[in-house]
This record gives structure tokens, C-alpha cells and sequence, in this order.
């Protein structure tokens, strides 16, 4: 079987689905698609990394299965802003909080899921990647979970990776004290499995608000639905009861076992191994997906995979240092720090003391972060020079640093301690003092330069030799 995103039968898809936004890609030539059969151990995961930063990628022909694979697909910042609704990366951070506020879309829930067409209870149908060469085996890792909260009689979603076993059991991982984590110790405690739905393969803006760390209780598909204007149909499991999103392109169901675990670790978003854990098994029940079904792969540790998880944290982290330093123009979790572990916050400075309160703040709300530097609003966020630039010039050790010991962080950190989590945090005030003449901090600048076409006055050729 070969996979089209183009399908003659088009009621049965829909556009706030992965066959929508891949139809997007390619009116946006952002869809590369490979013909050649591929094998899903480590050559398709080669072949990801030498696209990673360019375009979304689709392997039509992957060795043992009848699905193609799509990976890539928010591996970089416009492609995610294109998936959340907006054309411009820099309104990421206020259209998602202005999402997060707009609960008035109404829920569309349909009878008739397209997943429901073929059935299997083997996942070895599914075409699960091994990624690196030390992983414990194949992964599921663009997975998300519905689970029911029975404390809060509500539903959670949370993306986890999944270690396939055998024919039908995986090993999850699952961060102790998140959500899902709760819904299965409160099952535990009353001596149940916790059953669950598995959704391999949505509009990206639906991983996005899965992604989110919304307070508990919160039902992440109004984000989603948010995010994707009204048009997000959800449809109810007849095997566990929850609502999944209708144009789902595979999913599995089953039970988190409450008495079985298996040893499992792969690569993380710092592109190293992490420590090897007991973490519970899932026992398969059956899959479910639709007619030339997509299955999605994401890249452990590289852009796709720091962008789902680091840029919802950068807008929570953004409205959380705003809500204390008003004048906060930006947060950007750098790619340096894995879009995780490192945050450069932009301010226009009005009163001394401002910085070290955005430096606060930022640890507050993100208890992973490692790393905080404030810069003023002349340095670009994004810029590594800009930012060493702004440490070499603008900050003294004795009066820019804090360090703060012995706090929680982020378990990823290898250097961090582990078995306790904990971390020193380092904040770096990069602004220039209030109680200098800030003349003599101006950055000098050549009028007109940004107007300036160099092709008007040199060779093509000299051109490009000097990018």
C-alpha cells in the first residue's frame, strides 16, 4: 500500500488534520517525499537527521509495513507557527496564551472516525523506529496518551514515548508527579489497570496543546480546539470512553498495567541517553487506523522534538516573567540549552532590581531551567554573539550573578544530581546599569545599511562567496 496525501475520497478528511496540514507543506514546498524503501533501524532516523532544520519529510516505502512515515513536521519555528495559525514565528508566544484564554468554541464530536476502517492486534503492522544505537528498541515517540483523571472527572492528553516489547505489550515512560502519572497511581492505588487511548498522528496544533503544561485537571483538547478555531471533532473510544480527536491516523488501545514494568531508556532532548528506569508496561488491545494512515516519527533530541516540548514552556515561561517584569519583551529558550535548560529574557530595563526579578520568575516557572540571562532590548534573543556580546560588556560577576544551589532541576541535566534532582541555577544580568551613562553602551549603527542591496553593486559570484 502506498500512502497519498491527495485522496479522491476527501470527506473522509479533514483540514485540522495531519492530511490537511501536509497538503499546507507542499503548497509551502515544506514536504520532501522519498521513494526509495527505507529500513525503520537507524536508516530512516539518518536520513531525518541530515533534514533536520529543512523540510518535513515523508518515506513512502519503509521496510516491513504498508504505512508510510512522516517526521519533521514542526522542526522548525514556521512550520509550528503555520500549525498553530499564525504565519509569523514571533506571535507564537501571544497566540498560544491568547488561545489558552479562549474557551468559547464549541465541541464537534462525530459517530463515524475514519480510524475505525482496519483493525490489528500486532504492532509490528506499525512501522516503529529505532532511532540511535544504544536505545533499548523501537519507540513510538510522537504517542500521545488520553487517560481518564478520575480525581478531577475530566480527561488528560500528555505525549510519551512507548518501547514496544512484543506483538502486544510497550514499556511508557512517565515523569513521576505529571498527569498521567497521577492518573495511573490513583488507578494503582485502587487496584486498577488504567486504560487508555493511544493517537499516533494528528494536526500538529493537537501534539502542540498536548505538549502544554496546563494545571491539572485541565482538559488539553480546548487548547487544542482553541488553537484550531472551532474546527477540532473529537470521537468517543468504545474501548476506554474518552474523546479523541476524529482524524486521528492511528490508535491504539489497551491498559497501563498496574503490576508490570520492563527496564527502558533512549535518547533525550540533549541528544543523550537517559539513565535506564522500571516504568510500566501497556498491554495492547487492539490498534485502530484509518485508510492510508500516516504513521509519524519524531527525532529524539533534535529540532522537532525540542520545539514541541520547549515552545508551549516558552510561552507559559514568557506570560509567567511578564506577569512580574511588564516590560518583558521575550523569552527564548535557546537551542544551545536544547530548548530546555537554558532561557534569554528580553527587557526594556526601567528601574535597577528589574532583572534579577526576571531571573526569579523564570526559575519559578520553569523549575527545569538551569540557565537564566537578561538582556536588554537592543540584543537579539536569538543571537549567540549578541547574547556573549551582552555577558562581555554590560554584566560584572560580582554584581550580575545568582546562584542559587541545591534547587530542583531538570532530571535530563547529566551533570545535575540525579537520584534527588537538584541543580545549581546560574541567573546572569546582562543589562546595562541604570547608574551608567548609557551613551556609552550605544551599539553604533551605519544609516540606511539595512536598505542597502549588495547585488546592485558586486558580482553574483563575489556574492556568494562571501555567505
Amino acid at each position: 500500500m502506498t500512502n497519498k496525501i491527495s485522496q479522491s475520497n476527501t470527506s473522509r478528511y479533514s483540514k485540522s488534520d495531519l492530511h490537511g496540514f501536509l497538503h499546507l507543506l507542499e503548497r509551502y514546498n515544506d514536504l520532501l517525499t522519498i521513494k526509495k524503501q527505507v529500513s525503520p533501524k537507524f536508516e530512516l532516523a539518518s536520513i531525518s537527521h541530515k533534514l533536520d532544520r529543512k523540510q518535513a519529510v515523508m518515506f513512502e516505502h519503509v521496510e516491513g509495513s504498508g504505512m508510510s512515515v512522516v517526521t519533521n513536521v514542526l522542526g522548525t519555528r514556521k512550520r509550528f507557527s503555520l500549525a498553530i495559525g499564525t504565519e509569523e514565528p514571533t506571535m507564537i508566544h501571544s497566540h498560544i496564551l491568547e488561545s489558552m484564554s479562549n474557551t468559547s468554541y464549541e465541541k464537534t464530536i462525530e459517530d463515524e472516525p475514519p480510524f475505525r476502517d482496519n483493525s490489528s492486534t500486532d504492532l509490528y503492522d506499525l512501522p516503529i523506529i529505532m532511532h540511535f544505537e544504544k536505545d533499548a528498541g523501537h519507540y513510538i515517540t510522537s504517542s500521545i496518551v488520553y487517560a481518564k483523571d478520575q480525581e478531577k472527572e475530566n480527561q488528560n492528553s500528555s505525549i510519551h514515548r512507548f518501547l514496544r516489547l512484543d506483538r502486544n505489550h510497550m514499556v511508557i515512560r512517565m515523569v513521576e508527579g505529571r498527569h498521567l502519572h497521577k492518573c495511573y497511581s490513583f488507578a494503582k492505588e485502587h487496584g486498577e489497570d488504567l486504560k487508555v487511548t493511544i493517537v499516533v498522528g494528528v494536526h500538529p496544533a493537537i501534539s502542540i496543546a498536548s505538549a502544554y503544561q496546563a494545571a491539572y485537571g485541565f482538559d488539553e483538547m480546548i487548547l487544542a480546539n482553541s488553537l484550531l478555531k472551532g474546527e477540532l471533532s473529537l470521537s468517543k473510544s468504545d474501548y476506554s470512553g474518552l474523546y479523541i480527536p476524529t482524524f486521528s491516523e492511528i490508535i491504539l488501545e489497551g491498559r497501563i498495567l498496574q503490576d508490570k514494568t520492563a527496564e527502558e531508556w533512549m535518547v533525550e532532548m540533549l541528544r543523550t541517553y537517559d539513565i535506564k528506569r522500571q516504568q510500566p508496561v501497556f498491554e495492547l488491545d487492539r490498534i485502530k487506523f484509518r485508510n492510508n494512515a500516516f504513521f509519524q516519527d519524531i527525532l529524539p533530541g533534535y529540532s522537532e522534538h525540542r520545539l514541541l516540548m520547549g515552545l508551549p514552556v516558552e510561552a507559559k515561561l514568557y506570560e509567567g516573567v511578564k506577569n512580574v517584569v511588564a516590560s518583558t519583551k521575550t523569552v527564548h529558550l535557546s537551542d544551545g540549552g536544547s530548548n530546555w535548560l537554558t532561557a534569554i529574557i528580553q527587557i526594556h530595563k526601567r528601574l535597577e532590581g528589574e532583572s534579577k526579578n526576571a531571573l526569579l520568575a523564570a526559575f519559578a516557572n520553569h523549575p527545569s531551567l538551569k540557565i537564566a540571562i537578561v538582556v536588554d532590548d537592543d540584543i537579539d534573543p536569538t543571537d549567540p554573539v549578541a547574547i556573549e556580546y551582552a555577558i562581555s560588556t554590560r554584566c560584572q560577576a560580582d554584581k550580575g550573578l545568582l546562584i542559587i544551589p541545591n534547587a530542583k532541576g531538570s532530571s535530563l541535566d547529566p551533570s545535575s544530581d540525579q537520584v534527588n534532582l537538584l541543580t545549581t541555577k546560574l541567573g546572569i544580568d546582562a543589562t546595562v546599569s541604570l547608574f551608567k551613562d548609557k551613551e556609552r553602551f550605544e551599539i553604533a549603527r551605519i544609516p540606511g545599511e539595512d536598505k542597502i542591496d549588495l547585488s546592485q553593486y558586486l558580482p553574483n559570484k563575489l556574492i556568494d562567496s562571501t555567505k
